[in-house]
């Protein structure tokens, strides 16, 4: 360019003097040329670079123990009691199935296989325990929203979705649109090439989203009625906070879930994801699963994790500690607060009579408006 800059000058030069600039103008577009092949290449490079740096996963935390999946991940604890019935339990298919209140099969001509219908009081449950949980956080001053569900490619790179689980999305190609997986994405992606104010954090939202996911790779495992479907319903909690307290944040966030499986008295445990079983962009992540009387098993309800500046920096989300102090990136994390259809399960099963009716949760009943669905 300095090259071009001088040669600019020597055609100008020259024409002052009302010389031939004839040379002069044929050397400056080749130095033009160049520069234009080596910008090319450099975009090259760049974009070789980023398309690396965009597939390495975040680094764990020093007290995320080592293993390889999840059978390495560590039982923190377990709460609750099980319930032990006098009658042999049925699941949650069956019991929805003669009460009329979802309907799988009508779903599955609809739409394919892995998509619930709720009907009647099945939906106002679902509505119930939506609204109850939003509740549940926004006394405690979780900022509520309702975000987009569908977003750009940008926004899934923000949060680390894309590139690497692309294949288990649904996407738009026509408007270049994904369909969320989480609430993660869009509520996070809210203050994505901000600069916050110290004195403003830490920030605390909950939202309640549709989720959907392909599943790819999911065949083979339990997959009937709402163990694993494609589009669900999820309340999530997002943090926006300083380095220094994330990881106490992580744990609040483990607490409220804790707080809601207390109040709806659901048997659950925690666990300590190990390194091979940590999402990718996760410095550490604890599940909290909830007890199946039908299944005889714990599922997957809920899943909290602390992104560090692992998100902040895809998001180009920064903070000012104060006045005139150097940004520092943002902490994010989030937390389901929970995801409805495995907490539907071990509602159904945990509260169902042997008459084949179900009791409502306590805290549920101001919601529903009645006791028992029968």
């Amino acid at each position: 360019k300095a090259e071009r800059n001088k040669a600019t000058g020597l055609i100008a030069e020259l024409k002052r003097n009302k010389q031939n600039a004839d040379d002069a103008v044929l050397k400056s577009r080749e130095i033009g040329d160049k520069i234009a092949g080596y910008d090319n290449d450099l975009r090259d490079v760049e974009k070789s670079i980023k398309d690396i740096m965009m597939m390495m996963p975040n680094l764990p935390h020093e007290s995320v123990p080592v293993g390889k999946d999840a059978d390495d991940n560590i039982t923190v604890k377990e709460c609750g009691t099980k319930r032990e019935f006098t009658f042999k339990p049925k699941d949650h298919i069956q019991l929805t199935e003669k009460l009329g209140i979802m309907d799988f099969k009508k779903a599955s001509r609809m739409s394919g296989s892995g998509f619930p219908l709720y009907i009647g009081k099945g939906a106002t449950l679902e509505r119930a325990l939506i609204n109850y949980m939003l509740d549940y956080h926004i006394k405690d001053g979780y900022v509520e929203v309702i975000p987009p569900i569908l977003t750009l490619p940008h926004a899934m790179e923000g949060t680390g979705q894309l590139p690497k689980m692309k294949e288990d999305m649904y996407y738009c190609e026509k408007d270049d649109l994904y369909l969320i997986p989480t609430g993660e994405v869009t509520i996070t992606n809210m203050h994505r090439e901000e600069i916050l104010y110290g004195e403003n954090l830490p920030l605390y939202y909950i939202g309640y989203t549709p989720c959907f996911r392909r599943e790819a790779g999911s065949y083979g495992k339990e997959t009937k009625g709402l163990l694993r479907v494609h589009q669900f319903n999820k309340v999530e909690m997002v943090k926006f906070v300083k380095p220094e307290t994330s990881y106490d944040e992580l744990e609040d966030l483990v607490k409220r879930v804790e707080g809601i499986l207390a109040e709806l008295k659901i048997p659950y445990r925690i666990l300590l994801l190990c390194t091979g079983d940590l999402s990718f962009g996760a410095a550490k992540c604890y599940d909290v699963e909830t007890w199946s009387p039908a299944e005889d098993k714990y599922l997957e309800a809920s899943s909290c994790s602390n992104f560090v500046d692992f998100q902040a920096r895809r998001m180009d989300l920064r903070f000012r500690p104060e006045p005139g102090a150097k940004l520092e990136y943002v902490h994010t994390l989030n937390g389901s607060g929970l995801a409805t259809s495995r907490l539907m399960v071990s509602i159904l099963e945990h509260y169902q009579n042997e008459d084949g009716s179900i009791t409502v949760p306590e805290v549920l009943r101001k919601y529903t408006g009645f006791d028992v669905i029968k």
